[in-house]
């Protein structure tokens, strides 16, 4: 059940800890991303998350507006952190194979290195994408990062080194199924298998072994 939007223009109540509201709104995100990613839109509370940052519901609600607003707020940032770190890896300044490993690389990072992020894509897919598809922001952040992959594919072709033929956003959801898939079956694959996912000797060779795949899968 939807958790009621408080209507009209009140102002929002003194904050208990600080007066910055950009300051409050990063609190609240950052606990909102946590009760979201381990229970769900449904399953989430907003007086778990008033409670964690000292805040109030009332101050919550005036910020994001609802409850659904403020999960779609925790997808906008989620998303918007990862493409701000992978921009940042420069992959034009590297030739094609080594910007392609690098891509790979980051992304099983991020992946095991932010758990949540996973767990809050499981849930929207339990949703089945209706918050994600609100949120133009989240469909633009991702327009620069297929552009990326294209433009570093188009190079690797252009020197004969990528086979050409393959598609830009395939090669990313390659990358993507690879490495969500060593933390979002981490649990169940392990207890089936007998595997430790959590072995630091483990991780680096699956690390290695996803990055290979997929170089050797675009190579000519």
């Amino acid at each position: 059940m939807n958790e009621p939007v408080h209507s009209g223009v009140t102002p929002p109540p003194k904050a208990t800890r600080t007066n910055d509201p950009a300051r409050t709104m990063a609190g609240i995100l950052e606990v909102a991303t946590k009760e979201f990613a381990e229970k769900g839109l449904s399953g989430a509370r907003i007086d778990a998350i008033a409670d964690a940052t000292r805040t109030s519901k009332r101050m919550i609600y005036y910020y994001y507006g609802s409850k659904e607003a403020l999960y779609v707020a925790v997808l906008e940032d989620s998303y918007r952190r990862m493409r701000e770190i992978e921009a940042a890896l420069h992959l034009e300044n590297l030739a094609p194979e080594a910007a392609l490993r690098r891509l790979v690389e980051f992304t099983f990072d991020h992946h095991c290195g932010n758990e949540d992020f996973i767990r809050l894509v499981m849930n929207e897919n339990i949703e089945r994408g209706v918050y994600l598809a609100q949120s133009k922001s989240i469909q633009e952040l991702n327009v620069p990062a297929i552009a990326a992959i294209q433009e570093l594919y188009d190079r690797g072709v252009a020197q004969a080194v990528f086979r050409a033929g393959l598609d830009a956003t395939d090669i990313h959801a390659s990358i993507s199924a690879l490495t969500f898939f060593t933390v979002s079956n981490q649990h169940t694959f392990g207890l089936i298998f007998k595997d430790a996912p959590n072995r630091s000797e483990a991780i680096a060779a699956r690390r290695a072994n996803i990055t290979e795949m997929v170089v050797r899968f675009v190579l000519a």
